[in-house]
Parts: structure tokens; sequence; C-alpha cells
């Protein structure tokens, strides 16, 4: 089987062709660099994300605090963490780089502040 898609790691965009049999990478064409070898097994063998989104927050300007990972997270593991995310509610005073919550799903990848949010009463 073939799978085509654009690398995304440098502004050159190739277009690389992968022929997979069995989960097993045969053979990676159209990269430029060895960085989209690299990029295309990865995205087909482990793909991950980084993830953004929105918590609660309480006794702030705004009702939604912006978040992101800390690193990027399993593709597999994406509605996992949402549905903590979603759980989550917290209380201002926040600082951009708080962590918000630790360790998500036991994933090694702290869910943390994108934004500062004061507190108001």
């Amino acid at each position: 089987m073939k799978k085509e898609m654009i690398c995304i790691t440098c502004p050159m965009s190739c277009h690389l062709v992968i022929d997979i049999e069995n989960n097993e990478i045969l053979s990676v064409e159209g990269n430029t660099c060895p960085r989209g070898k690299e990029y295309a097994i990865n995205e087909i063998l482990h793909p991950v994300r980084i993830l953004t989104s929105t918590v609660v927050i309480h006794h702030a300007l705004n009702s939604r605090l912006p978040v992101i990972t800390s690193k990027p997270v399993p593709f597999d593991q994406m509605n996992r963490v949402m549905e903590e995310i979603n759980r989550i509610v917290v209380t201002a005073p926040i600082h951009v780089k708080d962590v918000v919550i630790n360790n998500v799903c036991g994933l090694d990848v702290d869910i943390i502040a994108s934004r500062s949010m004061e507190r108001i009463d």
C-alpha cells in the first residue's frame, strides 16, 4: 500500500510517497533531506501532536483559559487528554507557563497555561 503526505519539517514541503506493507515501511520517496524520511516514518508508526485547548477559569475577566501541552501527545491518546482537560476548573490568578494538569493521563506531559489571567472579584 502506498500513502502520500506532505512533509512539514521545513519550508520545502516535500511530497512524500511511503510504501507500507504489514505495518512495515518499505520505502520513503520524495524527500529532499533526511528529515523528510524521519518525519514520514514517525508519522506512520508513532504520530504525535501538540494539543491546544481551553479550561474553565473562575474569578477572571474571561471564562476560559487557553492551555497547551508541554510536549507532543500520542495521537491515539488525544481523546483521553481532552477528557481530562474538560474536567478541570482553575481559579485566577494564573500565570503563563503555570502547570494546570501535571502528568496528564500518565503520559509524562503537562497541561500548561498559555496566558496569564489576574483575579477579579
